[in-house]
């Protein structure tokens, strides 16, 4: 009786308790309890009550929710101590340690700033579930690369002072690689067709490099896409991707994809509209609009239309316009009319050009190769190409353009140009070598910016075997604000012919020059020089008899006069590895009356280059040149001459072999040069920005026509073959093996041929 009236009475004191928590008491006063390494001041600055608060099971409750908010706690109590609340945590460890051991793929630098970005880092507080997600993405990660039979294994080992240490061992395990595409559904084209436009391959020779034998699921939804545009293009309206399949064998080895698609039927285009408020006539339009009724419908010609009319409109002031191409299909006719609809908005111009970002470079250097101009309609045309130019000075590592509109002018844009400069000042040093001239050491001290003008200012020296040149030069390439360019050259030059492998005899060339460039358009421009040559002519230790004629004829010392007019047309895309474009240059020298050497020089140089299909580019190169004397002068001077052979002309034959010879059987030149070429270039799987690879074919050769033998065509040699050119850390480098297709018993085969380095 006695134990049941005991039971009953504690019974009551514990409602009692909880009634007067739930009622809630007056708090007087905080202690917290159990803190190692986290100050009570934090613990407070996190705590949503304070001294004279009433604290009930409601705020008790915010309470404990805020302090495990903080990450720090793995466990939160409240306890009352009369009206002292008593806040009893445990602290979660910090990671003193986090080892990574077995991962190849994925520098363990990388993985710990990774990590430390989601709050897994030495220092930290280490929260289990934070490791079992990343353990997660780390396999994620892993699968992305194709390797799925990654095996991540993560130890928590404990230290003093509430400290743990975290080891991730990662077993990789082999990469798994596509063995098979297969494509199910399609008839009207073959299945191998389809496959070439994919990224993903059943692998070859340089999947090593390009990884396109490892599945991803990004590269699988592109290839998708790629297939969808190429039914698309050719009338495939209703086509559609049914499902895919993507199955790994059990050893998590090899992996199978398999698309099944529904084709559909072909649509051709039956009208071509015009809708909207559009600005001009509609036969201003149509000839933008590139299809044809009665064709295939084709989405890739659609959108380009519907590009080259934003253009047009563009650059007529409307910088906003909209054009959307609406098809309306009829599934029954199998047909699709296509309407443009235009709204130009409103013709906008511009308000102001501000530059930023050139903090050496001054405004006027890049103002002045703008073609959008201030107060003047919006162009888009005009400002693409004035970012061109303004890349093409040199200056800049980066030239981004933004247009945004002027707050509460509908009509006005600004021009905000922001520049990345780039050190305009160099000092090198460099030792190439190449077949014909040997090792090469060449040194600049060069400002190609000098004082933030524009101006060039440079010192060249160049040593060779064969070649040493000195030169200063200066050019200001606005000498007028019309763009016209004026320099001057100071050099000296000494060629030693005999180290080249050609007759045995050496110059000296002093040159004192000055030169004008004339812009005759956005591609095209005009030159014209003079220079003054004070030439030193001297027998080798075995002259042939050619040579000693020449000396007897016209003496050892000459001041010559010399004029030079040229003509170049540049709409390349890339000065270095263009894929489109033309390069054209017309030359012309001669030396003036008064001069003791009489004659003339012209020449002619076009290349031009195609985009063929994807990244393969296709060029032809062309170059004739012929020279004479006249007056008094016997013949051109034969250290004018021309020469070919190498890798510069015709590759396979040694450099400057080709062509006449003297009596001693060495390559003396001609006065006339006829050379050609033609090279497929293919993309690099590694560097793919400064390196590609050719094939090539090429034909040429010199002739004397002064020496009564004249032009014949037997006398060109041809060659085929493959090359690299790689513009590498250390200079550039070019490399191409070549098989002569003819020669006789004088040529000089040489088939490797390379150089490193380049010269000034």
């Amino acid at each position: 009786m006695r134990i049941r009236i005991g039971l009953v009475t504690v019974l009551a004191f514990v409602l009692v308790l909880q009634a007067a928590w739930a009622a809630g008491f007056r708090i007087e006063d905080i202690r917290v309890e159990g803190l190692q390494r986290i100050t009570a001041g934090t613990v407070f600055n996190y705590l949503p009550v304070k001294p004279g608060d009433t604290l009930s099971d409601k705020r008790s409750a915010e309470v404990i929710r805020a302090l495990f908010n903080t990450g720090f706690f793995k466990d939160v109590r409240l306890e009352r101590d009369g009206n002292v609340l008593v806040v009893v945590v445990s602290e979660r460890p910090a990671i003193a340690e986090l080892n990574f051991s077995g991962n190849k793929s994925i520098d363990t630098d990388a993985l710990k700033e990774g990590l430390k970005d989601v709050g897994l880092a030495e220092g930290r507080t280490f929260n289990r579930s934070v490791l079992d997600s990343i353990e997660r993405e780390l396999e994620r990660q892993y699968f992305n690369q194709g390797k799925y039979g990654v095996k991540i294994k993560t130890t928590v080992t404990p230290l003093e002072r509430n400290r743990v240490a975290i080891d991730i061992d990662v077993t990789e395990g082999e990469t798994a690689r596509i063995k098979g595409i297969n494509i199910i559904g399609n008839k009207a084209f073959d299945e191998d067709d389809l496959l070439d436009e994919f990224k993903l391959s059943t692998g070859g020779w340089f999947s090593r490099f390009t990884k396109d034998d490892q599945y991803s699921r990004q590269k699988l939804a592109g290839d998708l896409e790629t297939l969808r545009s190429f039914y698309l293009d050719r009338g495939y309206v209703n086509f559609k991707v049914k499902s895919t399949q993507v199955t790994i064998t059990p050893d998590k080895k090899d992996i199978y994809v398999t698309i099944n698609i529904d084709e559909g039927d072909v649509f051709t285009l039956s009208d071509i509209q015009l809708a909207g408020d559009y600005v001009g006539k509609p036969e201003d339009y149509f000839p933008l609009i590139h299809l044809r009724r009665g064709e295939p419908f084709n989405r890739k010609a659609v959108v380009e239309s519907s590009d080259r009319i934003s253009a047009m409109l563009s650059d007529q002031g409307y910088a906003f316009a909209n054009v959307n191409a609406i098809p309306e299909i009829d599934n029954e006719k199998k047909t699709v009319t296509i309407t443009y609809f235009v709204d130009p908005g409103k013709r906008v111009y511009v308000r102001r050009l501000n530059i930023k970002g050139n903090s050496r470079t001054r405004d006027e250097v890049i103002r002045r190769e703008f073609r959008q101009m201030e107060a003047a309609w919006f162009s888009g045309e005009k400002l693409k190409l004035s970012r061109e130019r303004a890349q093409r000075t040199g200056f800049f590592e980066k030239v981004n353009v933004e247009t945004p509109a002027v707050p509460g002018s509908p009509d006005q844009v600004d021009v905000n140009v922001s520049v990345t400069e780039k050190p305009s000042g160099e000092l090198l040093a460099g030792l190439g070598y190449s077949q014909a001239d040997g090792f090469i050491f060449n040194a600049s001290v060069a400002q190609e910016n000098f004082l933030g003008t524009g101006k060039k200012v440079s010192l060249a020296l160049q040593t060779s075997s064969a070649n040493r040149r000195y030169e200063i030069s200066y050019t200001n390439p606005y000498y007028t604000v019309d763009g016209i360019s004026r320099g001057f050259t100071l050099s000296y030059r000494s060629t030693d012919f005999n180290n080249l492998s050609t007759a045995d005899y050496k110059t000296d060339d002093g040159i004192v020059g000055v030169n004008f460039g004339i812009p005759l358009s956005e591609f095209n421009r005009f030159s014209f020089g003079a220079a003054l040559h004070l030439i030193d002519f001297q027998k080798g230790s075995s002259p042939p008899p050619e040579v000693t004629a020449w000396e007897t004829a016209e003496g050892n010392n000459y001041l010559d006069l010399e004029l030079t007019l040229g003509w170049m047309h540049d709409s390349r895309d890339n000065a270095l590895f263009p894929k489109e474009g033309a390069l054209q240059r017309l030359s012309a020298e001669v030396t003036m009356p008064g001069s003791d050497l009489l004659y003339y020089k012209f020449g002619y140089k076009h290349r031009r280059y195609w985009p063929v299909f994807k990244d393969l580019v296709f060029s032809l190169n062309g170059e004739v040149a012929y020279g004479a004397a006249y007056g008094g002068t016997s013949q051109l001077p034969i250290f004018k001459n021309y020469f070919a052979g190498g890798p510069t002309s015709v590759r396979g034959y040694k450099s400057l072999s080709l062509g006449p010879r003297d009596s001693t059987g060495d390559p003396i030149g001609g006065n006339a040069k006829v050379l050609g070429n033609a090279e497929l270039y293919f993309p690099s799987p590694i560097y793919a920005d400064t390196m590609r690879f050719l094939t090539f074919f090429d034909a040429g050769s010199v002739f004397d026509t002064e020496g009564g033998k004249g032009f014949d065509t037997k006398e060109f040699r041809y060659s085929a073959g493959v090359g690299l050119a790689w513009l590498s850390p250390v200079g550039a480098i070019t490399m191409s093996y070549a098989q002569p297709l003819k020669k006789d018993s004088q040529d000089e085969p040489e088939e490797f041929q390379f150089t490193f380095g380049t010269s000034f």
